[in-house]
């Protein structure tokens, strides 16, 4: 390759056009040493990517975790040899990592992760970068106060994505003139156009209609980029899209606005790097972030008191529990701000909303915006928790497997799981989200069944690294336990014991309740059961299940979810590596519910008691 050009220090236009030319060769030089990747959706935004880090973006790169910093999110994650070949260029890598791109053992994967502490959040998967996007932008306008301005560079494909409309609109209605988004038009997909083309009016007349302030630009015009930054930093009373027209692979002419070169390195490396001009070694110097002190957080009222409920009281619904801790915990902690996906008056978080509205954010029936703005606040150092029914947030599973990536620490909340909501149907019942929830990396999945277990282990949600789900029955539940009884995650509950237990009846949740009601039935048949309360689905209580295994020998596993992936398969998955599985019988929702009394629900699906207790005696007598 020919030899290093060398031109510093980056100030005018000309200067900050070789700028971008030098993001086009390394995005080439390190999808030609990968093999593999995406230069030229990367070389389309070169410019851009140029323009933002010499004028407008203000970062220190020395200490990532500065308060004022700006937040750059590349919701095209796939254009990461673009975003890598920027860190080259403010000095924060050396050209010989950035030439380990997707090498294993390298910070500079694929698509990028916060393995690099410049990266915010993990992208990659489209149409999540603006929500995210959105939730850092609020956390600084609403609560932070501070100055820093986001940044999302999405691709023009991305577009398609739902969510990215979402999040239009929630930035829109908040007026987050503190964000910016940058839409790359290239003109082309994955396999050929994409729906709008370079049809820039098409795009910016919905973004306009979602209450943005928008500019259209050429993208490989430095002057008319700095314009539209410098416009969208001084923008007030709305966020601000920069839409340009930008050609794929630009500069080199075997790939420029071709199709079928998306994802794959350019056919000669060495010969594009001459057409580009060949390598330069630029270094900008970025802008810092104005001074600005940290936000004050992690105090609050140490005198305020969790809820309590009298043990045999008049039962409670764990939502309820559930709506009334958060309150509680959110006068006792002034980091936790609360999402609600419009059913706030359901799942209870409204009660956190009449003490704290502050920290309170609507986001509305849009499951995967409320997710993406849960992860933004998270990346804020604030403790989000984000409630909706159960059953929605299979909308958002992709959000939640990709805030597992991010390494986010979110807790989620889902309400009305189950059959025994009752009578609205099948359409209102979570009877995945178990699974769902259990899949993700480093999750922990817990499933209270009285008020009292639902308050422990709100609080323990409050600290726990990594991404926490509790699920929530919407019935009112009888209160088993103590205020002062402990749930430590990965723990169970054994609720009754005799020496001569012949079977172990296992359930969470509402079966709790029935596998009780099902061994006082089996007494009369003369036979023992062991009860156990599996309220830690995720990481599961494997010592109290093979003691109860050697005991017994024989489980009855109830659970109101489907047969996959849900509370038994997370007991099964206990034995094995030389301890043998007890006998065992699971009882689940394995037909499709109807319309249908919660009682009724319970009796169809055959997780109720007399269910409960025919299977176990068949156990016994086998």
């Amino acid at each position: 390759m020919n030899d290093t050009i060398t031109h510093t220090p980056v100030t005018s236009d000309t200067d900050l056009a070789e700028l971008g030319q030098q993001l086009r060769v390394d995005s080439v030089r390190a999808a030609a040493a990968a093999g593999s990747g995406h230069p030229t959706s990367s070389m389309s935004a070169a410019d851009l990517m140029a323009v933002l880090l010499a004028r407008h973006l203000h970062y220190d790169f020395a200490d990532p975790d500065r308060p004022a910093n700006d937040h750059l999110i590349l919701s095209k994650g796939h254009a990461s040899p673009l975003l890598y070949s920027a860190f080259k260029a403010v000095g924060a890598i050396t050209d010989d990592e950035l030439l380990t791109f997707r090498k294993r053992g390298s910070r500079m994967e694929g698509h990028p992760t916060p393995r690099l502490p410049w990266v915010d959040v993990a992208t990659g998967s489209l149409g999540q970068g603006l929500p995210i996007g959105v939730g850092v932008a609020l956390a600084g306008a609403r609560l932070d106060k501070l100055p820093y301005r986001t940044w999302v560079l999405c691709g023009d494909s991305e577009m398609a994505e739902g969510s990215v409309w979402e999040a239009m609109e929630a930035a829109g209605m908040e007026g987050l003139d503190n964000l910016t988004l940058i839409v790359d038009v290239n003109r082309l997909g994955q396999r050929g156009p994409t729906r709008h083309g370079w049809d820039l009016d098409a795009y910016a007349r919905r973004i306009r209609a979602f209450g943005w302030h928008t500019v259209e630009i050429d993208g490989h015009d430095i002057g008319a980029i700095d314009q539209a930054m410098t416009t969208a930093r001084g923008t007030r009373g709305a966020p601000t899209a920069i839409i340009a027209r930008t050609r794929k692979g630009r500069g080199v002419a075997s790939v420029e606005n071709q199709e079928g070169r998306h994802g794959k390195p350019v056919p000669d490396a060495e010969e594009a790097v001459r057409e580009l001009g060949g390598r330069r070694d630029l270094r900008v110097e970025v802008q810092p972030p104005p001074d600005a002190a940290p936000p004050e957080r992690g105090g609050g009222d140490p005198h305020t008191e969790l809820p309590r409920y009298p043990t045999g009281g008049p039962p409670v619904a764990t939502r309820t529990a559930f709506g009334e801790t958060l309150a509680a915990l959110g006068s006792l902690h002034d980091d936790i701000v609360v999402l609600d996906g419009e059913v706030g008056d359901s799942t209870k978080a409204q009660l956190f909303a009449a003490d704290h509205p502050e920290r309170y954010v609507e986001c509305y029936i849009a499951e995967q915006q409320l997710i993406g703005a849960a992860v933004g606040f998270g990346v804020c150092g604030w403790t989000p928790f984000a409630a909706t029914f159960a059953a929605f947030l299979t909308r958002a599973h992709d959000f939640l497997r990709m805030a597992a990536v991010s390494r986010s620490r979110i807790n989620v909340v889902g309400t009305h799981a189950g059959v025994a909501i009752g009578e609205d149907g099948p359409s209102q019942m979570a009877l995945e989200d178990l699974a769902m929830m259990r899949s993700l990396h480093g999750s922990t999945v817990l499933y209270p069944c009285d008020a009292n277990q639902t308050v422990q282990l709100m609080t323990a949600m409050a600290d726990r690294p990594g991404i926490s789900y509790l699920r929530a029955t919407r019935g009112d539940t009888p209160v088993l336990y103590g205020p002062s009884d402990a749930f430590p995650v990965g723990g169970s509950k054994v609720l009754r014991s005799h020496p001569d237990d012949q079977v172990t009846l296992i359930g969470a949740g509402v079966t709790v309740h029935e596998a009780l009601a099902a061994a006082d039935q089996l007494v009369a048949d003369g036979i023992r059961a062991r009860v156990l309360d599996l309220y830690s689905v995720k990481p599961v209580d494997t010592q109290a299940l093979r003691a109860a295994a050697e005991a017994t020998g024989r489980f009855v596993i109830a659970e109101d979810h489907h047969p996959e992936g849900g509370l038994a398969d997370a007991v099964m998955e206990s034995f094995g590596n030389g301890f043998p599985a007890p006998r065992h019988t699971r009882l689940a929702v394995f037909t499709m519910p109807g319309s249908a009394t919660p009682a009724e629900q319970l009796d169809a699906a055959g997780i109720h008691a007399a269910s409960i207790a025919a299977a176990a005696r068949k156990l016994v007598a086998t």
